[in-house]
């Protein structure tokens, strides 16, 4: 157990230290913002959606500032949903938040997070559960570009 909580650690502080995907997106068709008040945690997420349809993530940024866990959950996600349909984002975001909200020992989909298994230990720490999933909630209202802005609490 101690190698996987020392490999979280060190992806987290990798993603924090060096971000995917930071910075604005110029042309970007979809911007949400997003903030937690227990943390102090402020995220935008800016998407670029294919020319046509809409339907498809071609490309996608985000500015952050806030915790470790936070800019990384971001980093990840930005990673993940890039080339991915609005449906396929949208059920990536119900896994993930699913899987660090499980209760402790309680099993979760591996396949269905593939790289954000890493994040799982989240869900040991509950009050960096609203950390981690600032970002998702915040791509959500991006998705449906509802203008609010995400909030964890």
């Amino acid at each position: 157990m101690s190698d996987l909580q020392d490999l979280y650690q060190d992806i987290v502080i990798d993603h924090n230290n060096r971000p995917r995907n930071y910075g604005e997106l110029e042309e970007a068709d979809s911007v949400a913002d997003g903030f937690n008040p227990l943390c102090g945690d402020r995220l935008t997420l800016y998407l670029k959606m294919d020319g046509s349809t809409q339907k498809n993530i071609v490309d996608v940024g985000f500015v952050c500032s806030g915790c470790a866990i936070s800019r990384a959950s971001a980093s990840m996600m930005t990673e993940c949903i890039r080339g991915k349909s609005v449906e396929e984002a949208s059920r990536l975001f119900h896994a993930f938040r699913n899987m660090v909200t499980r209760e402790p020992g309680a099993d979760f989909d591996a396949d269905e997070v593939g790289d954000l298994e890493m994040l799982a230990g989240v869900a040991e720490y509950p009050a960096r559960v609203k950390c981690a999933t600032l970002p998702w909630h915040t791509l959500q209202n991006a998705l449906q570009r509802s203008g609010d802005t995400a909030s964890t609490e």
